[in-house]
């Protein structure tokens, strides 16, 4: 059966991309890596499948995140991944969607016209932006309409965003390139300063999930770590405890905690009364991380709260604009009239 019409949400993240087709809802949710041959130049596989390569293939064959820090730095690669991602979703198609993509609030102009012109490439009729953190506050039920001071923080995979929200726009911003992926790299370099000992960055992540903290636990937890001895290349195991990944956690959540304080103390004094009675809304994988919201409270003093589905908040509230991208104006021009009001 043809379908007339299927608009489409995408949150192209360092990590993960995500596509929102309205009336559906999620409809993809893929990693953002693309497996290429390093000496043809072709592409080979993208998302999962390309992940499933990773350390399982022969020396041409490269993994290559187009998405860095927020925004795309491969544009050929991004491109091509984009447009595998959104066939998947309209095949079936009669007409070319209109596409709704999230951005980072401190994105440049280049920036912005490589996301543009990444999605026409992609089979998009029409592009329009919407900033990460507006998203990430509709995806969980805020009404940003009313000059009412929210504040957001998305910690994703390569980038942390920091955002006040009023009367429907940014009001004050500022991102950051520690992430989830720096709190991996925090435990690689632990290992290995404490246990002269060499893990993967999937394993790092593995660790972070499993028994990843910022505070104390109530109770210890401990993971069975394998590496390689860097002193003599053999294989090793160690048991990490929890607590000892606070220590490691240390530098990135310092970073994270200091960009909060400047952004709140750059936003104009009647915003920061709402946000004390308002609280600040976490989302992105590296919220999920024991004691962030708890840690940040503490730090802050104002109540911090993460929200239900912190990791696809984001599109969902893409999604949700849909319904009226009559309202806005394709391209870059919502960002420039609302950069031109502010000043």
């Amino acid at each position: 059966m043809l379908i007339f019409e299927r608009d489409i949400a995408i949150d192209m993240g360092t990590s993960t991309t995500m596509l929102f087709e309205q009336g559906k809802g999620v409809v993809s949710r893929e990693p953002s890596v693309v497996a290429v041959d390093k000496f043809s130049g072709k592409i080979l596989k993208i998302g999962q499948d390309a992940q499933k390569l990773l350390g399982r293939t022969p020396a041409n064959i490269v993994a290559i995140h187009p998405v860095s820090t927020g925004v795309i730095s491969d544009y050929e690669i991004a491109a091509h991944m984009l447009k595998e991602l959104v066939n998947r979703v309209t095949s079936f198609s009669l007409f070319k969607p209109c596409v709704l993509a999230c951005v980072p609030s401190c994105i440049s102009g280049v920036e912005e016209r490589a996301v543009i012109d990444s999605a026409i490439e992609a089979g998009a009729r029409k592009v329009y932006l919407i900033e990460t953190t507006v998203a990430v506050a509709l995806g969980a039920g805020v009404d940003i309409s009313k000059p009412d001071g929210h504040m957001v923080i998305d910690i994703g995979g390569g980038n942390t965003e920091i955002a006040v929200i009023s009367a429907g726009g940014v009001v004050e911003c500022e991102s950051i390139d520690v992430a989830g992926s720096s709190f991996d790299e925090a435990i690689v370099k632990y290992v290995r300063r404490k246990y002269n000992m060499l893990i993967g960055m999937g394993t790092a992540e593995e660790i972070k999930r499993s028994i990843g903290c910022v505070i104390q636990r109530p109770e210890v937890g401990t993971e069975e770590v394998k590496g390689r001895n860097l002193a003599n290349g053999l294989p090793k195991t160690i048991e990490i405890g929890s607590n000892e990944l606070i220590e490691a956690f240390v530098e990135p959540m310092n970073r994270i905690l200091e960009t909060i304080h400047i952004v709140l103390e750059r936003t104009p004094p009647q915003l920061v009364g709402d946000l004390d009675k308002n609280g600040i809304l976490m989302s992105g994988g590296g919220s999920l991380i024991y004691g962030m919201d708890r840690l940040i409270e503490r730090s802050t003093g104002i109540r911090t709260v993460v929200a239900d589905d912190a990791v696809s908040c984001a599109v969902y509230g893409a999604g949700k604009m849909l319904m009226h991208l009559d309202d806005m104006q394709d391209g870059m021009m919502n960002f420039y009239r609302k950069r031109q009001l502010k000043g």
